[in-house]
Protein backbone atom coordinates (compact mmCIF):
# COMPACT_ATOMS: atom_id res chain seq x y z
CA UNK A 1 0.00 0.00 0.00
CA UNK A 2 1.37 3.40 -1.00
CA UNK A 3 1.87 5.75 1.94
CA UNK A 4 1.00 9.05 0.30
CA UNK A 5 2.12 11.33 3.09
CA UNK A 6 5.50 9.61 3.40
CA UNK A 7 6.03 9.72 -0.36
CA UNK A 8 5.19 13.42 -0.58
CA UNK A 9 7.43 14.25 2.37
CA UNK A 10 10.30 12.30 0.82
CA UNK A 11 9.87 14.05 -2.55
CA UNK A 12 9.69 17.46 -0.89
CA UNK A 13 12.85 16.72 1.07
CA UNK A 14 14.67 15.71 -2.12
CA UNK A 15 13.46 18.86 -3.88
CA UNK A 16 14.64 20.97 -0.96
CA UNK A 17 18.07 19.33 -0.91
CA UNK A 18 18.50 19.70 -4.68
CA UNK A 19 17.43 23.34 -4.46
CA UNK A 20 19.93 24.15 -1.75
CA UNK A 21 22.72 22.43 -3.66
CA UNK A 22 21.97 24.70 -6.62
CA UNK A 23 21.89 27.80 -4.43
CA UNK A 24 18.13 28.34 -4.57
CA UNK A 25 15.24 28.30 -2.13
CA UNK A 26 13.05 25.16 -1.97
CA UNK A 27 9.92 27.32 -1.99
CA UNK A 28 10.85 28.59 -5.45
CA UNK A 29 10.36 25.10 -6.93
CA UNK A 30 6.78 24.21 -7.89
CA UNK A 31 5.86 20.56 -7.49
CA UNK A 32 3.23 19.45 -10.00
CA UNK A 33 1.76 16.09 -8.98
CA UNK A 34 1.08 14.05 -12.12
CA UNK A 35 -2.30 12.38 -11.65
CA UNK A 36 -2.51 10.30 -14.83
CA UNK A 37 -4.39 7.06 -14.09
CA UNK A 38 -4.83 8.05 -10.42
CA UNK A 39 -8.41 7.83 -9.04
CA UNK A 40 -9.86 10.93 -7.44
CA UNK A 41 -9.78 9.46 -3.93
CA UNK A 42 -6.01 9.15 -4.12
CA UNK A 43 -5.68 12.61 -5.66
CA UNK A 44 -7.76 14.09 -2.86
CA UNK A 45 -5.49 12.36 -0.35
CA UNK A 46 -2.50 14.09 -1.95
CA UNK A 47 -4.31 17.43 -1.85
CA UNK A 48 -5.12 16.85 1.82
CA UNK A 49 -1.38 16.42 2.35
CA UNK A 50 -0.83 19.91 0.99
CA UNK A 51 -0.27 19.53 -2.75
CA UNK A 52 -1.89 22.32 -4.76
CA UNK A 53 -0.70 21.80 -8.35
CA UNK A 54 -2.00 18.82 -10.31
CA UNK A 55 -0.94 17.80 -13.80
CA UNK A 56 -2.94 15.73 -16.29
CA UNK A 57 -1.81 14.39 -19.64
CA UNK A 58 -5.18 14.00 -21.33
CA UNK A 59 -8.00 16.51 -21.64
CA UNK A 60 -10.72 13.89 -21.16
CA UNK A 61 -9.21 12.61 -17.92
CA UNK A 62 -8.68 16.12 -16.58
CA UNK A 63 -12.29 17.12 -17.26
CA UNK A 64 -13.59 13.93 -15.64
CA UNK A 65 -11.64 14.46 -12.43
CA UNK A 66 -11.80 18.23 -12.06
CA UNK A 67 -15.33 18.47 -10.57
CA UNK A 68 -14.31 16.22 -7.68
CA UNK A 69 -11.17 18.11 -6.60
CA UNK A 70 -11.50 21.66 -5.30
CA UNK A 71 -9.04 24.41 -4.42
CA UNK A 72 -6.18 23.35 -6.68
CA UNK A 73 -4.41 24.48 -9.84
CA UNK A 74 -4.69 22.13 -12.79
CA UNK A 75 -1.92 21.90 -15.39
CA UNK A 76 -2.30 20.30 -18.79
CA UNK A 77 1.08 18.66 -19.32
CA UNK A 78 0.35 16.31 -22.22
CA UNK A 79 -0.07 16.88 -25.95
CA UNK A 80 -3.01 19.14 -26.79
CA UNK A 81 -4.87 18.75 -30.06
CA UNK A 82 -6.38 21.86 -31.60
CA UNK A 83 -9.87 20.38 -31.55
CA UNK A 84 -9.64 19.92 -27.76
CA UNK A 85 -8.69 23.53 -26.99
CA UNK A 86 -12.31 24.66 -26.64
CA UNK A 87 -12.82 22.09 -23.87
CA UNK A 88 -9.86 23.00 -21.71
CA UNK A 89 -8.44 26.47 -22.37
CA UNK A 90 -10.29 28.04 -19.42
CA UNK A 91 -10.05 25.02 -17.11
CA UNK A 92 -6.33 25.05 -16.38
CA UNK A 93 -3.81 27.39 -14.78
CA UNK A 94 -1.08 26.51 -17.26
CA UNK A 95 -0.78 24.64 -20.57
CA UNK A 96 2.70 23.12 -20.72
CA UNK A 97 2.62 21.68 -24.21
CA UNK A 98 2.22 24.31 -26.93
CA UNK A 99 4.46 23.45 -29.87
CA UNK A 100 2.90 24.97 -33.00
CA UNK A 101 1.71 28.38 -34.12
CA UNK A 102 -1.62 26.83 -35.11
CA UNK A 103 -2.21 25.57 -31.57
CA UNK A 104 -1.25 28.95 -30.10
CA UNK A 105 -3.66 30.68 -32.49
CA UNK A 106 -6.49 28.35 -31.48
CA UNK A 107 -5.90 29.10 -27.81
CA UNK A 108 -5.73 32.81 -28.61
CA UNK A 109 -8.99 32.67 -30.54
CA UNK A 110 -10.87 31.21 -27.58
CA UNK A 111 -9.23 33.42 -24.97
CA UNK A 112 -9.45 36.67 -26.92
CA UNK A 113 -13.16 36.16 -27.59
CA UNK A 114 -13.67 36.00 -23.83
CA UNK A 115 -11.34 38.89 -23.06
CA UNK A 116 -8.93 36.52 -21.36
CA UNK A 117 -5.27 35.60 -21.55
CA UNK A 118 -4.00 32.03 -21.20
CA UNK A 119 -0.64 31.16 -19.67
CA UNK A 120 1.33 28.69 -21.77
CA UNK A 121 4.73 27.04 -21.93
CA UNK A 122 6.40 26.09 -25.19
CA UNK A 123 7.29 22.40 -25.29
CA UNK A 124 10.77 21.76 -26.65
CA UNK A 125 11.97 18.35 -27.86
CA UNK A 126 15.56 19.06 -26.84
CA UNK A 127 16.78 15.51 -27.44
CA UNK A 128 15.09 15.27 -30.84
CA UNK A 129 13.24 12.05 -30.00
CA UNK A 130 10.89 10.98 -32.77
CA UNK A 131 8.44 9.52 -30.25
CA UNK A 132 7.92 12.85 -28.50
CA UNK A 133 6.12 16.07 -29.34
CA UNK A 134 7.74 19.47 -29.09
CA UNK A 135 9.66 22.08 -31.02
CA UNK A 136 13.22 21.61 -32.10
CA UNK A 137 15.39 24.05 -30.13
CA UNK A 138 16.19 26.13 -33.22
CA UNK A 139 12.46 26.66 -33.84
CA UNK A 140 11.71 28.15 -30.42
CA UNK A 141 12.70 31.77 -30.95
CA UNK A 142 10.96 32.06 -34.35
CA UNK A 143 7.76 30.72 -32.75
CA UNK A 144 8.11 33.04 -29.76
CA UNK A 145 8.34 36.02 -32.09
CA UNK A 146 5.14 34.98 -33.87
CA UNK A 147 3.16 34.20 -30.72
CA UNK A 148 4.00 37.55 -29.10
CA UNK A 149 1.42 39.15 -31.39
CA UNK A 150 -1.43 37.04 -30.03
CA UNK A 151 -3.26 39.00 -27.31
CA UNK A 152 -4.91 35.97 -25.72
CA UNK A 153 -1.70 34.04 -25.10
CA UNK A 154 1.03 34.67 -22.53
CA UNK A 155 4.26 32.72 -22.97
CA UNK A 156 5.65 32.22 -19.49
CA UNK A 157 8.33 29.59 -19.93
CA UNK A 158 9.58 26.41 -21.54
CA UNK A 159 9.00 22.71 -20.94
CA UNK A 160 10.76 19.52 -21.97
CA UNK A 161 10.56 15.77 -21.38
CA UNK A 162 14.01 14.23 -21.23
CA UNK A 163 14.75 10.72 -22.51
CA UNK A 164 14.15 7.96 -19.96
CA UNK A 165 17.55 6.55 -19.06
CA UNK A 166 18.97 4.44 -16.24
CA UNK A 167 21.39 7.14 -15.11
CA UNK A 168 19.74 10.59 -14.93
CA UNK A 169 23.15 12.24 -15.22
CA UNK A 170 23.03 11.27 -18.89
CA UNK A 171 20.24 13.78 -19.52
CA UNK A 172 21.86 16.69 -17.68
CA UNK A 173 22.87 18.23 -21.07
CA UNK A 174 19.19 18.15 -22.15
CA UNK A 175 18.18 20.20 -19.13
CA UNK A 176 21.15 22.53 -19.49
CA UNK A 177 20.24 23.17 -23.13
CA UNK A 178 16.67 24.13 -22.20
CA UNK A 179 17.92 26.41 -19.42
CA UNK A 180 20.26 28.13 -21.90
CA UNK A 181 17.41 28.52 -24.36
CA UNK A 182 15.27 30.08 -21.64
CA UNK A 183 17.99 32.65 -20.95
CA UNK A 184 18.28 33.36 -24.66
CA UNK A 185 14.54 33.99 -25.03
CA UNK A 186 14.46 36.07 -21.87
CA UNK A 187 17.26 38.23 -23.22
CA UNK A 188 15.13 39.27 -26.18
CA UNK A 189 12.82 41.26 -23.87
CA UNK A 190 9.81 40.62 -26.10
CA UNK A 191 6.39 41.98 -25.09
CA UNK A 192 4.04 39.37 -23.69
CA UNK A 193 6.88 36.95 -22.98
CA UNK A 194 7.88 36.13 -19.41
CA UNK A 195 10.31 33.26 -18.89
CA UNK A 196 9.06 32.63 -15.37
CA UNK A 197 8.93 28.83 -15.58
CA UNK A 198 11.31 26.10 -16.60
CA UNK A 199 9.23 22.93 -16.42
CA UNK A 200 11.51 19.91 -16.58
CA UNK A 201 12.27 16.87 -14.50
CA UNK A 202 10.13 13.90 -13.50
CA UNK A 203 10.41 11.08 -10.95
CA UNK A 204 13.53 9.62 -12.54
CA UNK A 205 15.52 12.81 -13.03
CA UNK A 206 14.04 15.79 -11.18
CA UNK A 207 17.08 16.39 -8.98
CA UNK A 208 19.33 16.70 -12.02
CA UNK A 209 16.74 19.00 -13.62
CA UNK A 210 16.71 21.26 -10.55
CA UNK A 211 20.50 21.41 -10.61
CA UNK A 212 20.24 22.61 -14.23
CA UNK A 213 17.73 25.33 -13.38
CA UNK A 214 14.23 23.77 -13.28
CA UNK A 215 11.75 25.60 -11.08
CA UNK A 216 8.78 23.37 -11.92
CA UNK A 217 8.98 19.57 -11.72
CA UNK A 218 6.31 17.06 -12.74
CA UNK A 219 6.27 14.02 -10.48
CA UNK A 220 3.88 11.09 -10.52
CA UNK A 221 5.30 7.68 -9.59
CA UNK A 222 7.36 8.92 -6.63
CA UNK A 223 4.11 10.24 -5.12
CA UNK A 224 1.37 7.86 -6.25
CA UNK A 225 3.40 4.73 -6.97
CA UNK A 226 3.70 2.86 -10.23
CA UNK A 227 0.59 2.76 -12.40
CA UNK A 228 -0.64 0.22 -14.91
CA UNK A 229 -1.10 2.28 -18.07
CA UNK A 230 -2.78 -0.64 -19.84
CA UNK A 231 -5.86 -0.14 -17.69
CA UNK A 232 -8.56 2.46 -18.21
CA UNK A 233 -8.26 5.51 -15.99
CA UNK A 234 -10.45 5.50 -12.88
CA UNK A 235 -12.36 8.57 -11.78
CA UNK A 236 -14.23 7.54 -8.65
Amino acid sequence: MVNMRENITRVQERIAAASRRSGRRPEDITLVAVTKMVPVERIQEAVDCGLQDLGENRVQELLAKQPYINGVKWHLIGHLQRNKVRQVWDRVALIHSVDTLELAREIDKRASAAGRKVDILLEVNVAGEESKFGLMPEAVIPLVREVTGLPGVHICGLMTVAPLVADPEEVRPVFQRLAALRREVDGLHLPGVDMAYLSMGMTNDFEVAIAAGANMVRIGAAIFGARDYSKKAEVH
